[in-house]
């Protein structure tokens, strides 16, 4: 089929592509004469020469490409991109993300559910060298919608926008987000999966185009100190698989959420600690999370674990009836497991019927908050504490990529920590 595929689109090679435990993308060119192979074989890759938790005795791993994930790259039309899910020892690589994902969507699909989710992912252009903004007149106080800096790099974002029109994504805004420098382009939600594969492509397209224009893209929570964050805000819908109906929109809420919608968004609030740890996945993750302020006056980002209605303060925001917006992730959560995470946790909280309670009305970042309130883990190495103490999202995610997760990030706290920082040497080397 994708033979046919490639005749009738004039593609010439195919980049097989799997995302490993730390968000990399690993891909194979394929020959398109040898597509069809692939397709029934998978392509083999060595498993511990990517971030898989696997061994150089561990045999190959196997990605075997979803035909319905392919995208003709726009701006190297001869190439597909295809998703593809990992394989070893002729089973599913219990592990690897895109399987993750898949595993809590079947667990949905049997209760008659389907999740769409929509996200914002943002990001900074800078100098190829990645040190300073690339647009050097970029320089507002407040430069959040900044029309001349928008419009300066309006080949660019054309560029970007124009290829997700060509796509069939729908995009329908590009803006200049709160930092110096970042930028925001938005397209139509749909099936988790899906998303999740768009988002995936959506960074190495933006990448890959920031290069052509002599930039350079990153989607790194906190690059600067003393400007806003990159978020990677999800917006989260559950539907009937069977009638196609929006389940969490109710008319009759002032909210206009259901109550299974309360109920899901009561888990997520249940296991945000756990979820911080999939969702905000780096050390560099909690300088976006725990700012002190902004060159702008705000950080955008939540700290406490708490929901509200059009409110930006808070861990989620409900902009409208029959979805909520989780801003709690970030531009380095793996878009397979964010899904797969969120999901697990709300089906908990459905089990459970975890109502939220009431949404906060308050400023977060300034008003006197209820007692009892929960933070944020502070830094990396609690939220992963918190994930591995979490039986929900350790149960829902599966204990081979937990236990894998958790190796990993550890020892990346491990290294973290081992290093003297110029920060420690100004403060105390003369103590």
């Amino acid at each position: 089929m994708l033979q046919q595929i490639a005749e009738s689109l004039g593609l010439r090679y195919f980049l097989v592509s799997y995302s490993d435990l730390l968000g990399t993308s690993r891909s194979k060119l394929i020959p398109a004469a040898a597509i069809e192979e692939v397709c029934k074989q998978g392509a083999p890759f060595a498993g511990f020469a990517t971030w898989l938790n696997l061994t150089p005795a561990d045999p190959d791993v196997f990605a075997v490409p979803d035909p319905n994930s392919l995208i003709q790259l726009p701006w190297k039309p001869e190439v597909g991109w295809l998703a593809a899910d990992l394989w070893m020892d002729g089973q599913p690589l219990a592990q690897a993300p895109r399987n993750v994902l898949r595993k809590s969507i079947a667990k949905a699909a049997e209760r008659g559910y389907e999740m769409r989710t929509g996200v914002e992912c943002e990001f900074f252009l800078l100098s190829p060298d990645g040190q300073s903004i690339g647009d050097r007149f970029d320089d507002q106080q407040k430069p959040c919608y900044d029309q001349q800096a928008l419009v300066r790099q309006y080949d660019l974002i054309s560029t970007i926008c124009d290829a997700l029109t060509q796509l069939g994504w729908e995009p329908y805004q590009n803006d200049h987000e709160d930092a110096n420098g970042q930028f925001e382009i938005n397209w139509k939600y749909c099936e988790a999966l899906q998303t999740a594969d768009r988002q995936t492509f959506f960074k190495f397209l933006v990448k890959s185009l920031a290069e052509q224009h002599g930039l350079r893209a990153t989607f790194m929570p906190k690059p600067f100190s003393k400007l806003t964050g990159n978020g990677c805000h999800i917006h989260v819908s559950i539907w009937d698989r069977a009638q196609g109906g929006n389940l969490f929109h109710d008319a009759r809420d002032d909210l206009g959420l259901s109550q299974l919608a309360y109920e899901f968004l009561g888990g997520v609030l249940h296991s945000a600690e756990g979820l911080s740890a999939i969702v905000n996945p780096t050390v560099n993750s909690y300088r976006r999370l725990h700012a002190r302020g902004t060159s702008s006056g705000a950080t955008w980002s939540p700290n406490t674990i708490s929901y509200a209605g059009n409110n930006r303060t808070h861990m989620i925001r409900i902009p409208g009836g029959g979805r909520f917006e989780l801003r709690l992730a970030d531009g380095a959560a793996s878009p397979y497991v964010m899904a797969a995470a969120l999901l697990e946790a709300g089906l908990s909280g459905i089990d459970h019927h975890r109502h939220p309670g009431p949404p906060l009305v308050t400023n977060a970042y300034v008003d006197h908050l209820p007692e009892g309130l929960r933070s944020l883990p502070d830094n990396l190495l609690d939220s992963l504490r918190a994930l591995q103490a979490d039986a929900i999202l350790t149960a829902g995610l599966g204990r081979e990529f937990t236990e894998s997760f958790l190796k990993l990030k550890q020892a990346e706290w491990r290294d973290y920590s081992s290093h003297v920082s110029r920060w420690e040497t100004e403060h105390t080397l003369d103590c």
